[in-house]
């Protein structure tokens, strides 16, 4: 049975793929069972761009990383995993649908389910070429009467409004991800969009006035960069630019350095902005070894060249967050890329809103060990509290191969978010 395993998550991102497992100790509490992780620089890579490539490598990736985590938790198998999604296409949509019962009745789960699929497929027959990742709820009107949470089993409505926000992206790594699963010998439990998971974390940590207040994330991965905007139980808007820190890495490295050298570079010494670097010293690093010898950048220069190619990566999404500034207050910043020196500050010179970075150690025991604090994991821990609720609604469910695209929330996905 499903809620007898571990709670599992699986992040698939361009920079590595990591799974974590845990359990719930106390309502929105959780610890840590333990976390594998396989790095895509060590070879099989299977996502680049938050898309999946290489669906045999995936599936390789997906049963290595599930086996190795099920050993060092102590336990025979994880056949099961929750899910993350998103993808550099992805984009949002408002949809409803009505029913007009004639009279008032009882407002089954049934019901219910019939109008989330009809949502669906609204958007996929309009556009055979993309699916729907999810659809998250908005708000329902009952007999005229607007309420934002779903209807309770004892409620009654003759007229029934089911209003939801569907993300979206293309359908083209569908055929890969259901190979890439199937060839790992596990299922999907069950897959959440990745801004719910970040924001559901942010407002369990922060309190949810802060979603009706307004707030936004921006998601700093290491080959893409997504703006969610959310108020009141709206998505204003989601935004995905192809570009994260792997392409500040690329830009070092064009200056005479190897990968690796300009990856740890730009981790331990570089910048957001040379106007935040304290003390200008001199760094030597070994150049490639086609120049041979080292070669010598200055602090300052670095964080210089870092802004530049920061200006370019963010300033599309930042065009897009000054449209939207005046309606929200918070603007979380998250994910590997989110870590470098100074990124809040030079953020928080782009917009008005107030800039901090989203935490989730609220919802882990207090000895968990720091480095689980860290942005890079916020979405993992998102996508357990959400595989939590979710179990909470489907008790004694059997674990099974899922049956792609039979619902909403048991699809395949066409394309993973990229994570650092």
């Amino acid at each position: 049975m499903a809620d007898t395993l571990p709670l599992v998550a699986i992040d698939m991102g361009s920079d590595s793929v990591r799974a974590m497992a845990a359990r719930r100790i106390a309502p929105d509490l959780f610890e840590i069972l333990g976390v594998e992780e396989r790095s895509q620089k060590m070879g099989n890579v299977c996502v680049e761009q938050g898309v999946i490539t290489q669906s045999s490598n995936a599936g390789y990736v997906i049963a290595e990383v599930l086996k190795l985590l099920a050993n060092r938790i102590g336990v025979e198998e994880l056949p099961t995993a929750f899910l993350s999604v998103g993808g550099q296409s992805m984009q949002i949509v408002a949809v409803h649908s009505k029913r007009d019962q004639a009279r008032k009745k009882e407002i089954s789960q049934e019901l219910l389910d019939q109008m989330e699929s009809e949502c669906k497929q609204k958007i996929e027959l309009r556009n055979p070429e993309v699916a729907v990742l999810g659809l998250v709820q908005s708000y329902f009107i009952l007999d005229g009467v607007e309420q934002d949470d779903p209807p309770r089993a004892d409620q009654r409505a003759a007229l029934v409004e089911a209003h939801y926000i569907a993300f979206y992206g293309r359908k083209l790594m569908d055929t890969q991800l259901q190979k890439a699963f199937s060839q790992a010998g596990r299922s999907i439990e069950h897959a959440f969009v990745r801004p719910e998971c970040l924001l559901s974390a942010f407002a369990t940590c922060d309190g949810s006035t802060v979603l009706l207040n307004g707030c936004a994330v921006l998601d700093m991965g290491a080959q893409t960069t997504s703006l969610t905007v959310y108020k009141a139980g709206q998505y204003l808007l989601n935004k995905v630019v192809p570009k994260g820190g792997y392409h500040i890495t690329r830009m070092l490295e064009q200056q005479g350095m190897s990968f690796a050298t300009a990856e740890v570079l730009k981790k331990k010494y570089g910048c957001a902005s040379p106007d935040l670097v304290t003390k200008n010293v001199r760094l030597r690093v070994p150049a490639s070894p086609e120049i041979g010898g080292d070669m010598v950048i200055a602090s300052q220069e670095l964080a210089e060249a870092i802004e530049l190619k920061l200006k370019e990566i963010l300033s599309p999404l930042i065009d897009e967050l000054r449209k939207v500034e005046g309606r929200i207050r918070t603007l979380y910043i998250t994910g590997g890329g989110s870590m470098m020196a100074g990124m809040a500050e030079y953020i928080q010179s782009q917009t008005s809103a107030r800039v901090q970075y989203g935490a989730h150690n609220l919802l882990l025991k207090a000895d968990t060990e720091e480095k689980y604090l860290s942005p890079q994991y916020t979405a993992l821990v998102g996508t357990i509290l959400l595989g939590q609720d979710y179990r909470d609604t489907h008790k004694n469910q059997l674990v099974r191969k899922p049956g792609f695209f039979e619902k909403i929330k048991d699809q395949t996905l066409d394309m993973f978010i990229e994570q650092d």
